[in-house]
């Protein structure tokens, strides 16, 4: 399916807009929480990937945040390479940690605990993450917003991330696979390392902010 954006009145285009805005909102409160339980879950399980997967969420948000920071400066454009910068340095340094991490539990082959809190929050993460992805994708198709479009698909890429955890988890508890978790981490980390190359080369449709400030530059336009 095409993106569209033509033959729009403009309270429809209005909506649609609001609409972007709400599911983004929804998805970077979203990240919080489910950073804040991750890496809790996570350390009182000594799961690498539950942790990894909290701290995946973390810079998300302050990529997020690193972008708004960036427009509200006079001249954004001359902060954006710097910005795109720290937020890929992030990144690949969370990579880095993940995969060190998880080699070293494999070399100890070290135990993870079951971890309820663990596999819910990666559940609810692999049931609410397609759901904001379908209905961001929907309205950006509507609106013609590649923006929008582009980042119902990092969404997406967040429940395959969920699933990882979520599979790493439940094999450990139910097969006593523990290995499974560190494999789950390196599956993290290479998300972590898509990311950090993306925002190096200048992809800022990867932040959920982007979308804000696609709409929010729209409205000044038609404003004038």
């Amino acid at each position: 399916m095409s993106i569209t954006g033509h033959q729009l009145d403009e309270g429809r285009r209005v909506v649609l807009q609001r609409r972007i805005r709400w599911i983004v909102t929804a998805t970077i409160a979203y990240n919080v929480i489910e950073a804040i339980v991750a890496v809790g879950a996570g350390a009182a399980a000594s799961s690498t990937a539950l942790i990894a997967f909290g701290l995946d969420s973390t810079v998300e948000v302050l990529s997020a945040a690193a972008v708004a920071w960036q427009f509200t400066r006079r001249d954004p454009e001359r902060w954006e390479k710097p910005t795109l910068r720290v937020i890929a340095v992030a990144f690949l340094a969370l990579a880095v940690y993940v995969i060190g991490s998880s080699a070293l539990a494999l070399i100890m082959r070290s135990d993870v605990e079951h971890s309820s809190l663990g596999i819910l929050i990666a559940v609810l993460s692999v049931i609410i993450m397609p759901i904001l992805s379908f209905a961001e994708r929907r309205a950006g198709r509507e609106l013609g917003s590649a923006t929008a479009v582009a980042d119902s698909r990092q969404t997406l890429l967040c429940t395959y991330l969920s699933a990882a955890v979520l599979a790493g988890l439940v094999l450990n508890s139910l097969l006593g696979w523990w290995w499974a978790d560190a494999v789950a981490g390196f599956v993290i980390a290479g998300f972590a390392i898509r990311e950090g190359i993306e925002a190096w080369r200048g992809d800022t449709c990867a932040t959920s902010v982007g979308v804000l400030l696609e709409d929010d530059h729209h409205d000044a336009h038609t404003a004038h």
